[in-house]
């Protein structure tokens, strides 16, 4: 039975004049990247939590980022219903996309960083050749749905899962076999307390999780779509989830509900070990709701992107 580790937040970083809807960190560990909903990018210091840079170029709020593998390839989602492309050592815009006819609600690139996933409130799920914008392929949801909501690559960057909502509430999720762009499997969920919002990939791929809107999360297999287990109900509302780079944690990200599900209800954290299914800690600092979290690559190191405007950095003490 190893000790319980004791996360602190060390910096929270002021700089965006909105929410702040998505974070990631760079693969070398030192660099802190996050979307607004005031249309800007801003690159952090890690360490330090001292702003480097602000990309803008967006004209309505940044809906989600995503990194290659190279740590050099920014791809950003807006409002404005386009995809941007950013060289992060140049501070430079690369080229723009637009092909989606509503906004853009989750972008991703793949493993290889030859493909980038886009999903829109249009319904669609585009992908695109990396290098040059070009469309590859649109996919088709084999259900009707009111948008696409998030989409993830497996590690393998052999299959896509997707999320579909229904008046913000989610419904649906399939996972796409990228070589043919045919289903895998579909689920439904009924819609009520048992909807979900937010997914995550595990590192090995094997599985993935939902987070309920009641706080429920579970585990299932990716390959099957077949449910393993679910974690105990927590107290928190449903926006976002990631694992640790080993795998063994899972952060989810919300507010603390009470009797309400409101965003101006205070942020909460919540830590998971996966062996035992038992709740590490609850993470508390964030006056709104949590939008985004992500793990630096040697895990000891959340980050936590808010509605309250605001960027915390935790560190893990062992």
């Amino acid at each position: 039975m190893f000790p319980t580790p004791n996360w602190q937040c060390v910096h929270t970083l002021h700089g965006h004049s909105s929410a702040v809807s998505s974070v990631v960190i760079t693969p070398d560990g030192q660099t802190i990247v996050s979307g607004s909903s005031d249309s800007t990018i801003k690159l952090w210091n890690l360490n330090t939590g001292q702003e480097l840079h602000t990309l803008s170029g967006h004209s309505q709020g940044v809906t989600s980022i995503a990194l290659a593998p190279d740590g050099q390839t920014l791809a950003s989602g807006s409002k404005d219903k386009t995809i941007k492309l950013w060289n992060l050592s140049t501070k430079e815009e690369i080229y723009t996309i637009t092909g989606h006819s509503d906004i853009i609600t989750s972008v991703v690139i793949s493993p290889d960083g030859k493909t980038l996933a886009s999903a829109s409130e249009d319904t669609t799920i585009k992908l695109w050749n990396l290098r040059n914008g070009e469309e590859i392929r649109t996919l088709k949801w084999p259900v009707e749905v009111f948008y696409s909501l998030a989409i993830l690559f497996s590690p393998d960057g052999k299959i896509l899962l997707s999320s579909s909502a229904d008046d913000y509430v989610s419904l649906s999720a399939v996972a796409f076999n990228l070589t043919t762009g045919d289903e895998i499997w579909t689920k439904h969920w009924q819609e009520g307390m048992d909807s979900v919002y937010a997914i995550a990939v595990s590192p090995d791929g094997e599985t993935f999780a939902t987070l309920h809107c009641v706080g429920t999360i579970k585990l299932w297999n990716l390959y099957t779509g077949i449910e393993i287990y679910t974690l105990a109900e927590n107290s928190m509302g449903d926006f976002c989830l990631a694992f640790s780079p080993d795998g063994k944690i899972l952060a989810s990200g919300g507010w603390d509900s009470g009797s309400e599900e409101d965003s101006t209800e205070p942020g909460i954290i919540e830590l998971w070990n996966l062996d035992t299914r038992d709740k590490i800690c609850s993470l508390l600092g964030h006056s709104w709701g949590v939008y985004s979290v992500a793990f630096s690559p040697d895990g000891q190191t959340l980050v936590s992107g808010s509605d309250n405007k605001t960027i915390k950095i935790w560190q893990r003490d062992l």
